[in-house]
């Protein structure tokens, strides 16, 4: 079976195996034929070791494709049933299931430290617990969710993670008012989804913030009423606000530095919402000042911020309505072989979204 393998943290570049076995299979599991998946900027903050995650290991968690066979016990899948990939499933019974925040579910995170694949040479893990730079995988059933006919795989793999994360930031997580000003700052896939987001829950003013300027233009596409370089940030607020800031701020890119700008811009009494995922030893201050005295709201979005499986339903129906525009977010298809390029587009910030078709 083909993969693409990174052999050690800190390389950038993945080699693509024709030795890989998808392993596990068993009671409660599904092997899956992948078909489509999405690159996304959390594969290569894991290869760089911004993400934790065991090595060798395959990336890629934005996939969807076909059932192959089921295990003992797993209800209401069948093979040939086309699925997409959920990276982060929900157990049902720990706390935060119980209190209805699926998305703090540890299951899936616990699946991470499971090798699901193997090479003559030893395990091979699966980024976040998945893995679908791969032609097959074997993951627990609760990864797998059925999804309609009509939907392509390529676009229920972009749900699969980035339009999720981005509409739920926007929708379930800040609750974008109508009317409200908005800026999104980072305009890659998730940042063009939180754009999105925000025009679907009314925004007025949404102001895109990217140094990228293919990015800027295409977030004015996807419904930013102005796009900016960040030198220019500052100047859009003015302008934009008249100096107040902006009545919500999201931080896509993973950067202290970048929140501290979004915290900064935001209105006082206003939302910063970060939606990106950083590392560990990246640290975001705030003073007790001005913490207390201008009573900013500090909101973490983890994927999506809502039951995940209601987010897929509701972004499916938005699609389906034309309220969203996901098939112009894929500016680049490539087969598996063509994988590094498409790591090389993302860092440079020339793609929105990659999908590997395999």
């Amino acid at each position: 079976m083909r993969a693409a393998v990174l052999h050690e943290i800190g390389q950038d570049k993945l080699e693509v195996l024709d030795d890989v076995e998808a392993v596990g299979f068993g009671p409660g599991k599904v092997r899956l034929r992948i078909r489509a998946t999405g690159l996304c900027h959390s594969d290569v903050s894991a290869m760089s070791g911004v993400l934790p995650q065991p090595a060798p290991f395959i990336p890629g968690h934005e996939g969807a494709g076909e059932v192959m066979d089921v295990g003992d016990g797993v209800t209401g899948l069948s093979a040939g049933d086309r699925v997409l990939v959920c990276w982060l499933p929900a157990c049902g019974t720990c706390p935060s299931c119980r209190r209805g925040q699926t998305q703090l579910c540890l299951a899936g995170f616990m699946n991470a430290g499971t090798p699901n694949f193997k090479r003559p040479g030893g395990d091979v893990f699966g980024f976040a617990g998945t893995g679908t730079f791969t032609e097959e995988v074997v993951v627990g059933a609760g990864c797998a969710v059925p999804i309609p006919d009509d939907v392509p795989f390529e676009i229920a793999a972009l749900i699969g993670c980035g339009v999720t994360t981005g509409l739920g930031a926007a929708i379930n997580t800040a609750k974008v008012e109508a009317g409200s000003s908005v800026a999104v700052i980072g305009c890659g896939g998730v940042g063009i989804s939180t754009v999105q987001g925000a025009r679907v829950q009314g925004a007025a003013q949404i102001v895109a913030v990217d140094p990228v300027a293919s990015r800027r233009e295409a977030a004015l596409r996807f419904g930013a009423t102005e796009a900016v370089s960040p030198d220019e940030f500052a100047d859009a607020k003015q302008r934009v606000t008249a100096g107040e800031g902006f009545d919500y701020v999201f931080e896509v890119v993973g950067k202290s530095a970048t929140a501290r700008t979004a915290y900064e811009h935001t209105r006082r009494g206003g939302t910063l919402c970060i939606v990106g995922a950083g590392a560990m030893d990246d640290n975001f201050q705030v003073n007790m000042f001005e913490l207390f005295f201008d009573e900013k709201r500090i909101l973490p979005s983890m994927y999506g911020g809502g039951d995940v499986l209601r987010s897929y339903e509701r972004a499916i129906a938005l699609w389906r309505a034309g309220r969203i525009d996901l098939e112009s977010m894929i500016t680049h298809r490539v087969r598996l072989d063509g994988i590094n390029d498409a790591l090389d587009q993302m860092r440079t910030g020339e793609s929105l979204r990659t999908c590997v078709e395999l």
